[in-house]
């Protein structure tokens, strides 16, 4: 059955007590530890060559592949939303694979580094990071970005509205929006949100049948590697050391769960990123390594606090619609 405005706000209102659940959600994330049961990668960034004798990497073809049922199908034409005078529709750009969209989850950066006195070739896997504290889960206003236990964040799909304040607050920008889709179509259309916001999730689904990752799984050279967290980090950490290279994603927004090892410095790499891409729009992600996380700062803590019960009421409104799914058809035939 058909969920009606009407009915969804009526439910919402009721189910308002679960509100009070989710102010705890900022001290829940950051209180999270580091469990052994929570899975990381190592990305080789002297082994990635970027699959460049094909047309497309096979880590990006293996994403988009396993992930294909899960894109978006925008009902058009795409109304806009008050304020808003323009939209975000990939839908037309589907088979764009150099950048993050709704429908490319991870692409390759192809860069010339200058370090060293000497031009080197790098390439760099680009995706969510994972990050151990994500601020785009705790800043969510409509709770539906979680941390699982088991490392990967991941946006339910099914209660986004696309505000996109997970972008926002994303150091690298990564997720990417669609319009014409989501719950924000049966709710208020005109009003709230934009559609969904799609990126990595870590291939949850198949880390929960104990199965490593796609794009880990199609690196033709091992350049991805997988595994528990504590072991991924230590094994990270120890070729930094005897290779004299780099480690990037330990520490930056507080710490992630993508690891990148390299001989060469990650400075001079974001240097070239920011020279190749200058308007650094998102879908195109940095790598600089001055990145500290948001809510270890009081700004971004209270920021945290005064979202979470519009997060808690937006939970209880999609539980509620969830529910209602079969359950509306004497309040459809009262509207």
């Amino acid at each position: 059955m058909e969920i009606t405005r009407r009915s969804f706000l009526k439910r919402t209102a009721l189910s308002g007590v679960a509100a009070a659940a989710v102010l705890t959600k900022t001290n829940q994330v950051m209180a999270q530890s580091a469990a052994d049961s929570e899975w990381a990668t190592v990305i080789n960034v002297d082994k990635c060559d970027g699959c460049t004798h094909l047309d497309t990497p096979l880590c990006t073809l293996a994403c988009r592949s396993k992930n294909e049922h899960n894109f978006p199908v925008p009902e058009k034409p795409i109304v806009d939303y008050w304020p808003q005078k323009k939209h975000e529709d990939w839908s037309e750009q589907k088979n764009l694979t150099n950048r993050l969209t709704p429908y490319n989850w991870t692409y390759v950066q192809n860069l010339v580094v200058e370090y060293n006195g000497q031009k080197k070739k790098v390439h760099l896997p680009r995706r969510c990071m994972h990050c151990e504290n994500p601020p785009c889960s705790t800043l969510c206003p409509f709770g539906v970005n979680d941390k699982t236990p088991a490392g990967p964040v991941v946006i339910d799909s099914q209660g986004c509205f696309g505000g996109a304040k997970c972008r926002d607050v994303c150091p690298w920008h990564i997720p990417q929006r669609q319009a014409g889709v989501g719950l924000y179509r049966k709710v208020a259309p005109d009003y709230v949100g934009g559609g969904v916001m799609y990126k990595c999730d870590m291939c949850y689904d198949l880390l929960e049948s104990g199965r490593e990752p796609a794009c880990v799984s199609a690196c033709p050279r091992g350049a991805i590697t997988f595994g528990p967290k504590e072991e991924m980090l230590r094994y990270a950490r120890q070729w930094v050391q005897k290779n004299n290279g780099h480690i990037y994603g330990d520490t930056e927004n507080g710490g992630t769960l993508t690891y990148y090892i390299s001989t060469v410095s990650f400075d001079a790499i974001n240097k070239a990123i920011m020279s190749q891409d200058m308007d650094q729009k998102p879908g195109k992600i940095h790598m600089s390594t001055d990145i500290k996380n948001p809510l270890d700062e009081p700004a971004g803590i209270a920021q945290g606090m005064v979202i979470a019960p519009l997060a808690g009421l937006m939970a209880a409104g999609l539980s509620a619609y969830q529910i209602m799914k079969g359950d509306d058809s004497d309040e459809n035939n009262a509207s």
